[in-house]
Formats: C-alpha cells, structure tokens, sequence
C-alpha cells in the first residue's frame, strides 16, 4: 500500500487525540478513583494524598501528570476535581498566548477549584514567568503602564490546583517542574487491564462484547486506552453490521483483518518502515531523513509516531548510525533474515510480548 501522505491523524492506531475522540470521550471517562482502571500504584498514592488534602480542608498540590498520549491524563484530571468536589477549568498551554489570558482564568477561580493545563511544555516563558507567583503564593503581579511611570500591581488569588499534563517532562523548565508538589508519571497498561476499560466502554456503549473478542482488542491497542476505545468503537459497526452485534474473538479478529492492523497493533505505515528499512537498506542501518524520504513521511511522524512503538516490541534499533531493524522484525513480516544464524531455536511467540 501507498503511504505516501499518510498523516498520523487518519491512523486507528494513533495514540494522539481526534476529533472523533474529542466528541466520543467524555461519555466513556470514568468519574472516580474506583472507575479508573489500571495506574494501581499512581492511584493508590494519589488516593493518600486527595484523603490528606480533604481531611485538613486545603486545595490539593499542585500536580504534574506525564507520560505518553492517550493513556488518560484529561481523564485522570477530571477524576480529581470530581474526588475533591470542585470544578474544573480545561485549556492548553498553546491556547495561552498572553499573560493576560492566563491572568483571566486565573481570576475566575474559585477556592478549591482545579486549572487543567494540557500540553504544559509548549506555554511560552513569557506566560510561565507570570504562573510563578500564582503557584507559590496565590497572587497575581501585574505590571500597568510603561517606563518610569509604570506601577505594580498584586492581586490575590483564590488556593487553587494546577493539573499540568505533558507527553514530554523533559521540556518543562526545572523551575516549573520544581513548584509541582506532586508529580505522577503513566504507564503502558497491560492486556488484561485494557480489556477490561474495553468490557466496560462497550456496556457503557450498549454492546455485548466477550472477554475473548476484548482481549483480542487490547492485544492491538499499543497499550493505550484511547486506541482501545476506538477500536471498540469501529469493530462495533463491523459486529452490528457483518455478525449478530456481539463482539467476540473471530468478529474482532475479522474486523481489524479488514482495517489492516496485525496482531500487534501494527499497521500499514507501522509495515512499511520496517519493510523499506529491509529491503532498501538490507536491514539498516540507515538515517531518519534518508528513511523518510525513501517511504514519503514527514521524519517528525516516524520518530514521535512510529518508532517508539516498535521500539517497545524490539522491532527497531536506534544507533549512532542510524535505524536498524531486528530480528524479530523479520518474524514478524515472515521474512528471512540472511545475517541471522540459523540456530533451530524456537523463538519466543510475538502475541506473548
């Protein structure tokens, strides 16, 4: 298949957000600590600290919540602000241009009340500079007017929660991050827990589905709850429409057989990186720009988008030389390795990894 012009937007299998997603996720989020599925030891800790905050009558810490896209943080914010009984105001750190854009919401608080700032790594420095005193003593310093007649201003603020999200931590500068109290870092989830978030959006969605037909699901889903959810969603049109409207293992493995996503979760784009590195650079290594340009993707989609992944399976290698690909790459698309021995050992299964 041509991929050429493949964006990342169009891929079920992308862990970042759509729009249909957007429009899709609130009615499947879950309200409370005990709806939450998976993050066992983030949740336990948060739980202390949520008990804490309430038992002394304070605003929780401020809280940085990082990992990678699409494994719950909007989620997790909002189960917060529900466990402590406030509201809860949602923007991004590129929504916030100016300082007096964060300066209005900022004053629109109420005690208590959650700020839920997602993408906090792209806020300017500019408006992360005014956030500092917001954070550390609860006030506002404005600057009005110009040159020597120019006036500061403090204006007391409401104690509130900052919720910062972020898929790169390593981008926040250290004096951000250093006023976080509580920072909580996400994990992959594991199979069994993806299919149960899959059993419990398809009730929530008024669809049978089997443990079978969810495991089979979660098995593809990138460890990510946001791909299982869509995938649900779009093997539920394939059960309503081609089975009985029950999603069980063959229905679910027959549908994903129709949107070309393999066992693992790969699909056609996943495919042909892997398939160029073989073919056209006998298995690597070969630079990120010269790979790009060989299958016509932006190098920025395969390096954020494609390889973690693969990397996760032990599928790509990363060397100072450029990408490689493994062996277990080339068992995976059934192809014959020539600089691998032939030891006659049985390797391990992929649907184990």
């Amino acid at each position: 298949m041509n991929v050429i012009g493949f964006q990342d937007a169009d891929r079920l299998v992308s862990t970042r957000a759509m729009q249909e997603d957007n429009e899709n996720e609130n009615s499947l989020r879950p309200k409370s600590l005990s709806e939450y599925i998976g993050q066992e030891k983030l949740k336990d800790n948060l739980e202390i600290y949520l008990q804490a905050a309430k038992m002394r009558g304070e605003a929780l810490d401020h809280t940085l919540l990082y990992g990678p896209p699409g494994l719950g943080k909007t989620t997790l914010a909002g189960v917060i602000a529900n466990e402590m009984g406030v509201n809860i105001r949602v923007t991004s750190g590129p929504a916030i241009e100016k300082p007096g854009d964060l300066a209005a919401l900022l004053t629109n608080l109420e005690d208590g009340d959650v700020l839920f700032i997602d993408e906090i790594h792209r806020m300017s420095r500019q408006v992360e500079e005014v956030l500092y005193p917001a954070l550390e003593d609860f006030a506002l310093d404005i600057i009005i007017g110009k040159g020597p007649s120019a006036q500061s201003i403090r204006i007391n603020l409401p104690q509130f929660t900052l919720i910062g999200a972020t898929t790169r931590a390593g981008q926040i500068s250290s004096p951000l991050r250093d006023r976080f109290g509580v920072q909580l870092k996400l994990e992959m989830y594991s199979h069994e827990e993806l299919a149960k978030i899959i059993m419990r959006s398809a009730g929530i969605l008024g669809i049978d589905c089997t443990h079978d037909g969810a495991i089979a699901l979660a098995k593809c889903s990138r460890g990510t709850p946001r791909v299982a959810n869509r995938l649900l969603r779009r093997v539920r049109d394939f059960a309503q429409i081609k089975g009985n409207g029950v999603i069980d293992y063959d229905i679910a493995m027959a549908s994903l057989q129709r949107m070309e996503i393999d066992s693992l979760g790969l699909d056609n784009l996943d495919r042909t990186l892997m398939r160029a590195i073989i073919n056209m650079y006998s298995g690597g290594p070969v630079g990120l720009e010269t790979l790009a340009a060989a299958i016509g993707e932006e190098a920025i989609t395969l390096e954020d988008v494609c390889e973690p992944y693969l990397m996760q399976l032990g599928f790509l290698s990363r060397t100072p030389r450029g990408r490689i690909v493994t062996n277990l790459a080339y068992q995976h698309l059934n192809i014959k390795n020539p600089n691998a021995p032939d030891s006659g050992i049985v390797q391990q299964s992929l649907e184990d990894l």
